[in-house]
Order: structure tokens, then C-alpha cells, then sequence
């Protein structure tokens, strides 16, 4: 294990910086979201939760996927390069991580999306345990360790003003490899007493023992016809706001459109709490906010895990919790649940 004082790692993004694209949380206009990292940038490690999650360096909100351009009766299709450099991912918690774990299965099975494997395949993940984790926070409840994010390439921790560095997987060593000069070497112990201080926060935290007794991959027909739903739906504003903030969300949307040379494909994000989402000439499949409402919710926590090995489709992360107007979170309908008669763990 290695460490490195705060007030040199300036110096440590300037190296990883000098061959490697680097991405990590920074703050602009009174918000901390994922960005590149440039001397000018002002960097915000110390804030719990970015506004959204890393996964647009995985899986971008907006992407060109190819281009066609006509010429004469000819038409020239030229697709989007896909990634082929390495780049680093800084600071992500161990809910984010995870967040990455569910696309995975639904990008990386086949067929393949070969533009998101592209950056998979050259991401390097430097993950941050979580110094203070916050109320909205439930990322035990799905089997998260916020103070140990060992799913990464290189775990890291904040103690007394020392960011404390330890490599996890062959990326993470060649990373280590290549910033060695700026570390030293580290006692695990203060790791070991950071980690147990988090997770003592963590067992004080609301939701940390909300119970997931009556969902799963079995729950399709209970919950799918719960009479909860005509009453839990009716305040939902169908912003979307849930599906943005998310980690693990992963609807799309294809789009052509015009340019000056010719036609370009793009995909964007989008959310499955819109009424026109999916809408096709022949109508939409769900025509009730109540439909598209529950559509989202069974996914997360029936329809998922029904198809990958039991792994829920929410990480705990509490974003929702904290950016939904209408308070209409994941946990909420947990507790609705629980109140008709589940478990209140």
C-alpha cells in the first residue's frame, strides 16, 4: 500500500494526466459532476456523490454512431471510431462501481455493443471508499461495502489528509507502476480503522436495513398485480429525473438527423418514464403514467435479478432519494411494500 498528501495530488492527476485521458468529479457552477481533468479545472473529491454517476465515460448520455454521406447514387456509411486509448476513471464509490457491474451485463452479453466494450476494455477504474456516507445512502442493503471498494483497479482512501493507494488488478499495478514516484509507502493500519469508521456510520444510516424480503426474480406476478401501485404512482411527474441521476439505468434512444454533408446516427439517453418512450407508429405498449411508474421500479428490483443470477438493478446510491420532487424513490416503494404486509427489517 502507498500513500500521498492531498495537497500533492495536483501533481499525481499532471502525471496520470501526461499519457492517459483522466476523469474525475469536478465542481462548476455549484455542482460536482464527472469531467476531464485540466490544470484549470476546479477538483471536488471531498463531495460524497456526484450530481450523476461515472458511467457517461462508459456509456455516454449522447454518441455518434456513424455517419452517411451521399455522393452522386453513392452513399459512403463511415461509423464513429471506438475508443482505443487507456483512460482513468478517479474517485468512484463503490455504489458507482457496481453501477458499471449491471451495465456490463446488459452491454457486454450478446450480441455485444462494441462501442461500450471499446471503453471497457480501456477504462481504468480508481475507486474512493466513502469518507462520510449520507442519509439517502442504502448501498448495504444490496451487498455494497462503501468502506472497501475492492471491484476496482485501484482502491483509495482519504485519511488525515493523505489519499492512501492500493493496487487491485494488473491495470491497477501498471497504473501504480507509472505514478510510483510520487507515492511512499503506507501502513495499512489507518486504512483499517477508516474502514471500520465508515462502516459503523453506514449501520446508523435510515435505510441501511431496508429489507428486500418478497422481491427478486420470482416476485413477477405479486408485485406486477399489487393494487400498492394505483395510489404510489400518483404524484410521479414523469420528469425523468430518476433515470439521469441513476447508475445503472441503460434505455436509449436512436436518432437520425440532417446534417450539411449528409445523415448521422446518433443514440442518447433516455427514460422509460416518458410518455413517448418506445412510441412507435402503432402506439405505445404502456399508456399510463401508473404503467410506466411500476415498468421501472419491477425492472430494478424483478425483472433484472429474474435475469442475471438474483444482481438487483439499484446500488443504493440515494440519488433519486435526494433529486426526485415528488419524493417517489426506489426506497419509498420499498417501504410501500413493506407496509402491505413484506418484512420491516
Amino acid at each position: 500500500m502507498y500513500k500521498i498528501a492531498k495537497e500533492n495530488l495536483s501533481a499525481l492527476f499532471q502525471k496520470i494526466a501526461g499519457d492517459k485521458e483522466l476523469y474525475l468529479p469536478v465542481k462548476n457552477g455549484g455542482q460536482t459532476n464527472y469531467a476531464a481533468w485540466d490544470e484549470t479545472v476546479e477538483v471536488d473529491i471531498d463531495t460524497l456523490k456526484t450530481v450523476k454517476s461515472a458511467k457517461d465515460a462508459f456509456f455516454p448520455q449522447f454518441e455518434t454512431l456513424y455517419n452517411v454521406k451521399r455522393e452522386g447514387k453513392k452513399l459512403d456509411l463511415q461509423q464513429e471510431a471506438l475508443k482505443d486509448k487507456d483512460f482513468v476513471i478517479f474517485g468512484m464509490k463503490a455504489c458507482d462501481i457496481q453501477g458499471v457491474k449491471v451495465l456490463d451485463n446488459v452491454f457486454l452479453s450478446e450480441p455485444v455493443d462494441t462501442y461500450y466494450a471499446a471503453r471497457r476494455a480501456h477504462g481504468i477504474i480508481v475507486a474512493m471508499a466513502c469518507h462520510e456516507p449520507e442519509e439517502s445512502c442504502f448501498c448495504k442493503v444490496f451487498g455494497l461495502d462503501a468502506a472497501d471498494p475492492s471491484a476496482a483497479d485501484v482502491a483509495t482512501w482519504m485519511v488525515d489528509g493523505e489519499l492512501y493507494w492500493k493496487a487491485l488488478t494488473e491495470k491497477g499495478e501498471a497504473l501504480t507502476a507509472s505514478v510510483k514516484d510520487l507515492l511512499t509507502d503506507a501502513d495499512e493500519a489507518k486504512v483499517e480503522a477508516e474502514k471500520a469508521q465508515i462502516r459503523a456510520i453506514v449501520e446508523k444510516l435510515p435505510y441501511s436495513n431496508l429489507s428486500l424480503e418478497g422481491w427478486g426474480g420470482d416476485a413477477t406476478d405479486v408485485k406486477f398485480k399489487s393494487p400498492v401501485w394505483e395510489t404510489l404512482y400518483k404524484g410521479c411527474l414523469a420528469c425523468g429525473t430518476c433515470t439521469f441521476v441513476c447508475p445503472t439505468c441503460q434505455c436509449y434512444d436512436i436518432k437520425d438527423y440532417t446534417t450539411k454533408d449528409g445523415i448521422q446516427r446518433y443514440r442518447c439517453w433516455d427514460s422509460c418514464m416518458y410518455s413517448d418512450f418506445t412510441l412507435m407508429a402503432g402506439g405505445n405498449n404502456r399508456t399510463s403514467q401508473l404503467q410506466r411508474y411500476r415498468q421501472r421500479f419491477m425492472h430494478k428490483l424483478v425483472y433484472y435479478p429474474a435475469n442475471n443470477n438474483g444482481m438487483y438493478a439499484c446500488v443504493g446510491c440515494g440519488r433519486c432519494v435526494e433529486k426526485c420532487p415528488s419524493s417517489l424513490n426506489i426506497v419509498k416503494v420499498i417501504k410501500a411494500f413493506e407496509n402491505e404486509g413484506g418484512s420491516k427489517a
